[in-house]
């Protein structure tokens, strides 16, 4: 445990797993980031309500700590009860005995009296509890928060959400809680959706009684260098400009893959003298070591590429193709409360570059690790990158695999980006990384290719039956040179044009392998 000299006690430290607790973490009071909430409101009168915000973003952080907030004031009785141990258990009958166990665990653990029902009948067995719970203490109001709502599915989400109803006209000290919260993933709608089989909610839907939908937003960029800062109190290490402008640029204020990032470029101190200012340099290797490990975060994240209505959204982010239908759709709603997917300028767009990064690389590991170890010429002789030999190795396998290998894949739009990014990620694994730019409507995918310190940079471009050639070109060589000067403008530069029209209108493969110099760029033709 490394210590402050000054303030002989241990220092905080950035935390990635659980709750955070403001004697051991830095952190900052999540209810400052709860957009559209009225905490004082909701007891005063009586209301419930719902927070709902992608994983570890704070929700349970900021649970808890209101909970203790409410219980120190002696006004109120709150108690946090995470229903997680229900996790899907669709017949209620099975699930009510474990959301009790919940409920008296988590009394216990708060010092509050544990309410007891025998021989209640499972469709009433929660209303049953709140009301002997809401006896116990009174004379002050009962508030209760419900965690993980998310993970109740079927008839017992249902018979959850009815229960809560059919007390709530009743609520009140003594009688019923006066507030409860709501809190999860998604909103309740998408709750009421899921448990009836994708059907919309209704006016008969079970639970109508709720007053606000909040959400907890992400760190704000002031937010990432207030919480950095307190680090720099307690310890006196500093952060360059540049590595705090690159974690908030490759986290878009995430709250886990901040305090990752920080976790990682300062847990490399190792005696209390060695606080070293943190450069843009560690917060890269912090970066790549995150994604490396495939810590919990992110591979669930990756998992989650497993769900068909997922990995087409991704799909067509990665495309770039147009799509007017993408944000009104069910899946993209999805992969938002997921927060996988974010609108910036109206934009859909994967939510920041480390997820773009990681998505990526999961959609491309198995096609990388069939590809095999790389005997061909790509490094020069001083140990640079030869993206020439390269990219022309590549269009060799591009013409004797391409074909082949796309009718094994499910995500045939994407398969020409998917490929090259395996084909060099193959070759850079260890030694150089990738930066990808995709968004829907962009009609392009960028790449960033950095070796040994040295800049690539490349533009993939899409020509269809209803596209022409000229224009696809055209257009291509105008946006590849926005992208170099906004990365590199001395940067090497490749136009990689993938002609996917059907069989009688794409040329031969002679004709379609090509490679030309236009505008100081290189015009590869696959």
């Amino acid at each position: 445990m490394i210590y402050n000299e000054n303030q002989k006690r241990p220092v905080r430290f950035f935390n990635t797993t659980g709750p955070c607790n403001p004697l051991d973490h830095y952190m900052l009071p999540p209810e400052e980031r709860l957009v559209g909430a009225q905490l004082s409101r909701y007891i005063r009168d009586k209301l419930y309500w719902v927070l709902h915000a992608p994983r570890q973003t704070g929700k349970t952080t900021f649970l808890q700590n209101w909970s203790r907030e409410i219980n120190a004031g002696n006004d109120a009785i709150a108690c946090y009860v995470t229903v997680e141990r229900c996790q899907g258990i669709a017949e209620p009958e099975r699930a009510m005995q474990p959301l009790y166990d919940a409920i008296r665990i988590w009394a216990e653990r708060g010092g509050l009296p544990v309410p007891k029902v025998e021989g209640q009948a499972y469709q009433s067995m929660l209303n049953a509890i709140l009301t002997e719970w809401a006896k116990q203490v009174a004379p002050k109001p009962l508030i209760v928060l419900f965690d993980e709502v998310d993970v109740l599915v079927g008839d017992t989400l249902i018979s959850f959400l009815r229960q809560l109803r059919d007390g709530f006209a009743e609520r009140g000290a003594g009688k019923f809680p006066v507030s409860v919260a709501l809190v999860g993933m998604w909103d309740l709608k998408d709750y009421i959706t899921a448990a009836k089989g994708g059907a919309a909610p209704n006016p008969g839907s079970p639970f109508n009684i709720k007053t606000d939908s909040v959400l907890l937003s992400n760190f704000h960029k002031d937010d990432v260098a207030r919480l950095f800062a307190q680090h720099t109190e307690e310890t006196g290490q500093q952060i360059t400009q540049e590595a705090f402008e690159y974690v908030y640029e490759q986290s878009k204020g995430q709250p886990w893959i901040v305090n990752s990032l920080f976790q990682r470029a300062t847990m490399r101190v190792l005696d209390e003298d060695d606080y070293q200012p943190v450069t843009i340099e560690h917060i890269r290797q912090a970066r790549e070591q995150m994604i490396q490990a495939r810590e919990t975060h992110l591979d669930a994240l990756a998992v989650r590429l497993n769900d068909k209505q997922v990995y087409k959204i991704i799909e067509t982010l990665m495309v770039g193709e147009p799509d007017m239908f993408l944000t009104q759709s069910d899946a993209f709603a999805y992969c938002l409360d997921l927060g996988l997917v974010s609108k910036e300028g109206g934009t859909p767009q994967v939510a920041n570059p480390i997820y773009r990064e990681v998505l990526a690389r999961q959609f491309t590991q198995g096609t990388q690790d069939a590809i095999i170890q790389p005997e061909w010429k790509w490094e020069n002789e001083d140990g640079s990158l030869d993206m020439d030999s390269l990219l022309k190795e590549f269009q060799k396998f591009w013409r004797a695999n391409s074909e082949i290998w796309e009718q094994k894949m499910d995500y045939t739009e994407a398969f020409p980006h998917l490929l090259l990014q395996a084909f060099l990620q193959r070759v850079l694994n260890g030694g150089g990384r990738i930066d990808r730019e995709y968004a829907a409507g962009r009609g392009r995918m960028d790449l960033a290719v950095e070796f040994r310190s040295k800049i690539y940079i490349i533009e993939i471009k899409l020509i269809y039956d209803y596209s022409s050639p000229k224009k696809v070109k055209a257009q291509g060589l105008e946006q590849i040179a926005k992208y170099r000067d906004m990365i590199d403008e001395k940067a090497p530069a490749y136009l990689v044009i993938f002609d996917r029209r059907s069989k009688g209108k794409k040329p031969s493969w002679n004709k379609r392998l090509t490679w030309a110099e236009e505008d100081g760029i290189t015009v590869v033709g696959c």
